[in-house]
């Protein structure tokens, strides 16, 4: 049986003078990249050099709307109703892909960024908004969405294709949600320990949580994340576990 994975990264997180992530190191190990829109992380020039890197590579663009918290990174809850949550990704998406139609290119995908993709895993309203932002963009986007929660049936019922994503360098709760960073444990930070994890999530379809609960989830796309110490070792070392298994990378 031939598997195939998306492997997907966050990039475009620079801002200014401040450089986030190894996105040239990562980017020729990917199929996928989500590009900060300018309110959690990046600038129009980050946004637009990041398009050309994705496009030289041949990788597929999507944008990453977050939270309008530059100083928090997006990955702090903010109080905002579903109404807010729909301008904020219809804003987002349409600067990305305004920068990406100047340089002939489309969008691929959408993906929520660190506080607003939580949140939107387990409020149903606030998935929704998401889901319709996108709809209403451009229905041939694909919804990058955790698996297993509610953002995947949110965006099926707006009549969107989702992928399901998983994740290499973070670990699960019970309830297969994501260990909140603040959290001992929830960052993987062992290139092997991810691995394995990896190939469980790829191969049987289930993730061990840090309990040690068996989960089970589907796995159509896998975040490696760029800002992550060692982000590009990792993401040699799941393609070389990927080829010893036959697994190929690939775009949704």
């Amino acid at each position: 049986m031939s598997l195939n994975i998306d492997l997907n990264c966050d990039m475009g997180e620079s801002f200014g003078a401040w450089v986030m992530g190894q996105d040239e190191q990562v980017i020729p190990w990917v199929s996928s990249i989500n590009i900060a829109c300018g309110f959690h992380a990046g600038d129009p020039g980050t946004m637009r050099k990041t398009v050309a890197l994705a496009l030289k590579h041949g990788v597929k663009l999507g944008a990453h709307p977050g939270l309008p918290d530059l100083a928090g990174f997006g990955r702090r809850v903010m109080a905002v109703t579903a109404e807010q949550v729909y301008d904020l990704v219809v804003v987002q998406v349409g600067a990305l892909a305004a920068v990406a139609r100047t340089q002939g290119a489309h969008l691929h995908h959408v993906k929520a960024h660190g506080a607003l993709y939580n949140m939107a895993a387990k409020d149903v309203q606030l998935a929704r908004a998401i889901a319709q932002a996108v709809a209403d963009i451009d229905r041939s986007l694909i919804l990058y969405a955790l698996a297993g929660s509610v953002q995947v049936q949110a965006g099926r019922d707006a009549g969107l294709q989702v992928a399901q994503e998983v994740f290499a360098d973070r670990s699960y709760q019970d309830d297969g949600s994501l260990t909140p960073r603040q959290q001992p444990g929830a960052m993987i930070t062992d290139a092997e320990q991810s691995v394995r994890q990896v190939m469980q999530m790829i191969e049987q379809g289930t993730v061990t949580s840090l309990s040690g609960k068996t989960v089970s989830l589907s796995a159509d796309t896998l975040c490696l994340h760029g800002d992550q110490a060692g982000a590009a070792e990792f993401a040699q070392r799941l393609h070389q576990a990927f080829a010893q298994s036959g697994i190929r990378v690939q775009a949704v």
